[in-house]
């Protein structure tokens, strides 16, 4: 059953059940963790991170790329674009199904929270200060740092010094985006985490839900796609 592409819907799944599952944890009414704040939330994406490498590799996954900006960024750098489909869509069903997860988790939750911001805030990102423009600059720049500074991790003049703890370098790269630069758009930096859990938003039968704002939608796809896309051009200039 292990295959690259089970391995990035299963690493996905992950992803998303737990890094997702912190948003919820956080926001939903009479959760025990409500209102414990963004350290919390950006720490639970760490650990959810780690997490969904550790689960893409052992089942089959050695890219564990989870996230369709990083399998482009590294699509250009190799020139090889085969994976891109494949991994694209075992990426956004592993996003879609850890979505639904993380509604059955908090099924009671849902009815008690009366803010349906909040609640579709569980499942994809939205900006805080919504400007489409800066909004996509804001993504692709967190996106750009995630994929060249994986490539950095990974590379021969690192790689020794990594060893084994690559996952846990590139969750605490992700846990820094989220510190220094997520807070203009909720760091989204996947186009999968986004879109496979506003699709899940719009589908489910989600207590009190409100839109799932699809004039939005664009910009968590275009933007990760964009900074990943000139990650993988400066990574295959200077030849990390």
């Amino acid at each position: 059953m292990a295959s690259p592409v089970f391995g990035e819907f299963m690493g996905t799944l992950v992803l998303i059940l737990l890094g997702n599952g912190v948003v919820a944890n956080v926001l939903l009414k009479k959760s025990k963790a409500e209102g414990s704040g963004w350290i919390v939330i950006t720490a639970g994406w760490c650990v959810a991170v780690a997490a969904g490498i550790f689960t893409a590799i052992a089942c089959g996954s050695r890219d564990a790329h989870l996230n369709p900006a990083v399998t482009f960024g590294f699509a250009v750098v190799s020139g090889d674009y085969s994976k891109l489909a494949p991994y694209f869509a075992a990426q956004l069903l592993g996003a879609f199904a850890g979505a639904g997860l993380v509604w059955i988790h908090f099924l009671p939750h849902w009815k008690e929270t009366p803010d349906p911001v909040l609640k579709r805030a569980a499942f994809c990102t939205e900006p805080a200060i919504r400007d489409h423009v800066a909004n996509i600059l804001s993504e692709a720049i967190g996106t750009f740092v995630l994929v060249f500074v994986v490539a950095a991790i990974a590379s021969k003049s690192v790689g020794s010094l990594a060893g084994g703890l690559g996952p846990v370098l590139v969750a605490g790269l992700v846990w820094g985006i989220g510190l220094s630069l997520g807070g203009t758009t909720g760091y989204a930096i996947n186009p999968a985490r986004d879109l496979g859990p506003r699709l899940a938003h719009a589908i489910l039968p989600i207590a009190g839900k409100g839109p799932s704002d699809w004039g939005y939608a664009l910009v968590p796809v275009a933007g990760p796609l964009l900074g990943g896309g000139l990650a993988g051009c400066l990574i295959r200039f200077v030849r990390l």
